[in-house]
């Protein structure tokens, strides 16, 4: 057991002593293993795949299949019982040739190849089965897409993440998230798209990043997770904690995607909001340090975290 925690240990990307950063006063929480270990629920023997969810993904545009599959593909990996990717449906052929666990919903788009109005209806449908939603990777800009985005953000009342060029549509009229139905809406932006949200620019110090998550969380009762070399996650009552796990190599395209879909399946799954960012962001960090291990930091990709995942919950789980 003690070389599992030090193995676990070795993988941070964080040194302690670095946590003091934050001042010798700071009430900012640090997400180690130790905390996170506890949070994750244990498989009974006759459980099936209807008791771990049914997320549903809406993504892709022309060029951005890849951003869907690596969601997709990482909401399985993260333990979902069912995925749903609804797409526009001139990708679908080759959305069903990079996911295989995980289904596709071919959405109108009148051969467009962006996400139109005329398929809203068929994501109402999807929606009355499904535990969560998540709304985003490689969707695009047009501006129907962003009409798409911004009605369901105030129609839908199960549990939702936003990332990518979802927050972007927030972003025109971030007023779109007082009028939510959904209690439970999760908000992951890098640097740049928080920049977008909030109209100004984002500090580089921790301090700051944690101030402004908390004040954006409290403000539009969400859950915030910026993204960087120490994530912030905050909460709408202002709790906020920064993550120890991860390394530079996660610096590449699609990371973000993979994010996206470890919460959204954990939400799934019926994890609260608070708890799938706090799981989903450590179990993120700590697979790619896994892959560190083995391929160091110049040339990891967001498949490779992917596959990772189930080791790093089981790693987790045995320290």
């Amino acid at each position: 057991m003690k070389e599992q925690d030090a193995s676990i240990e070795k993988v941070h990307s964080i040194d302690p002593e670095m946590y003091s950063a934050s001042g010798p006063h700071s009430t900012v929480n640090y997400l180690d293993a130790e905390i996170v270990r506890p949070l994750v629920r244990t498989r009974q023997p006759q459980s099936h795949k209807g008791d771990f969810g049914h997320c549903l993904i809406l993504a892709a545009s022309t060029g951005k299949t890849g951003a869907a599959a690596l969601c997709a593909n990482s909401a399985v990996r993260a333990g979902s019982g069912l995925v749903t990717a609804a797409i526009p449906s001139c990708l679908n052929s080759i959305m069903e040739i990079k996911t295989t666990e995980a289904m596709t919903l071919p959405l109108e788009d009148a051969g467009l190849g962006h996400i139109c109005d005329i398929g809203y209806k068929q994501i109402e449908i999807a929606l009355q089965n499904k535990d969560c939603l998540a709304i985003g990777p490689g969707i695009g800009r047009h501006p129907e897409t962003t009409s798409v985005v911004r009605r369901l953000v105030e129609s839908v009342e199960i549990p939702m993440v936003i990332d990518a060029d979802g927050l972007n549509a927030v972003a025109i009229d971030t007023t779109v998230l007082l009028r939510k139905r959904s209690a439970n809406v999760i908000l992951t932006p890098h640097p740049g798209e928080m920049a977008r949200l909030t109209g100004g620019t984002v500090p580089n110090d921790d301090n700051g990043r944690v101030a402004i998550a908390v004040e954006f969380a409290r403000k539009y009762d969400v859950y915030l997770v910026l993204k960087g070399a120490h994530t912030v996650i905050a909460k709408p009552d202002g709790t906020s904690c920064l993550n120890t796990s991860g390394n530079p190599g996660m610096a590449s395209g699609g990371m973000g995607d993979v994010l996206t879909g470890i919460i959204t399946s954990l939400l799934g799954q019926g994890y609260n909001a608070y708890d799938a960012c706090r799981i989903g962001v450590f179990i993120h960090g700590f697979a790619a340090d896994l892959v560190a291990e083995d391929k160091g930091f110049i040339g990891i990709n967001a498949t490779d975290v992917i596959e990772k995942l189930p080791y790093a919950f089981k790693q987790l789980g045995e320290a």
